[in-house]
C-alpha cells in the first residue's frame, strides 16, 4: 500500500507472490487495482503457478474468502490510496500485514506521515490491528549498511514510530523490467523477504 502510483506496489506483490511459491505455500494474489497491472502481468507471462483474480471493489474485505480455499497466503496488491481510498482501505481491513514500499529519496519520506494517519483510522475499524511495516525498495544496495541514504532513511522512517523491514530491495533491472514476464524468485531479496514475513506471521 502507498499514497501514489509507480512505488513498486505491484512488482513487490507479484515478486512476494512467487516467492511463497517458491517457499512450499499456495498463494493467493489478488488485483485490487482498477489498472489490473498483476492480473495482466500474469496474463503476458502465459499464467502464473497460483490463481491471480481481479477484485478493484469497495468490499474486498468481504469477497476474498470466496475465493480462498486452501490457499495459505493471501498477498493482496493495492491501489494508490490517493486515487482509490475505498478500495485500499477495504484492503487493509482484511490484510493482516501492510506493506509499504518506499524509495529512500527525501521526496518519497515526506508522504510518509499521511500515510501513518491513514492506518490509524483504518486500525480503528479492525477486530484486531495489523502488523505494519516499511519495505525499503530501489534502494542503492541490496543490504542494510550503516551510511548513506539508505541508512538515512531507515533511521528517519524508525524515529517516526515505523517498523523498517531488514529486507530491502535493491534497485535491479531484474525487477525493473520484470513486468509481463515469468518470475524465479529463487536467490532473490523477494525470498528473504517472505522468510521474513513467515517469522513476524509465526511470532505474531
Amino acid at each position: 500500500m502507498n499514497l501514489k502510483p509507480g512505488v513498486g506496489k505491484t512488482t513487490s506483490a507479484v515478486w512476494l507472490a512467487h516467492a511463497l511459491h517458491e517457499s512450499g505455500y499456495s498463494p493467493l494474489l489478488v488485483d485490487g487495482d482498477p489498472a489490473s497491472s498483476a492480473l495482466r502481468w500474469s496474463e503476458l507471462a502465459d499464467g502464473f503457478p497460483f490463481p491471480v483474480i481481479a477484485l478493484p471493489v469497495g468490499d474486498v474485505h468481504r469477497r476474498v474468502n470466496d475465493f480462498l480455499g486452501n490457499r495459505q497466503a493471501v498477498v493482496l496488491d493495492a491501489p494508490q490510496m490517493e486515487d482509490h481510498p475505498r478500495i485500499a482501505r477495504s484492503i487493509m481491513r482484511y490484510a493482516g500485514e501492510w506493506i509499504v514500499p518506499v524509495t529512500p529519496a527525501p521526496i518519497e519520506l515526506d508522504r510518509m506521515a499521511p500515510i501513518l494517519s491513514e492506518m490509524d483510522d483504518v486500525q480503528s475499524l479492525r477486530a484486531e490491528p495489523a502488523r505494519t511495516a516499511v519495505l525499503l525498495n530501489r534502494t542503492n544496495r541490496p543490504d542494510a549498511t550503516r551510511t548513506g541514504p539508505d541508512a538515512d532513511a531507515r533511521e528517519a522512517l524508525t524515529e517516526w514510530g515505523f517498523v523498517v523491514l531488514d529486507t530491502q530491495i535493491a534497485r535491479l533491472e531484474l525487477y525493473a523490467q520484470s513486468f509481463g514476464s515469468p518470475v524465479r524468485a529463487k536467490g532473490s531479496a523477494f525470498m528473504d523477504l517472505a522468510d521474513e514475513l513467515i517469522k513476524r506471521q509465526e511470532e505474531a
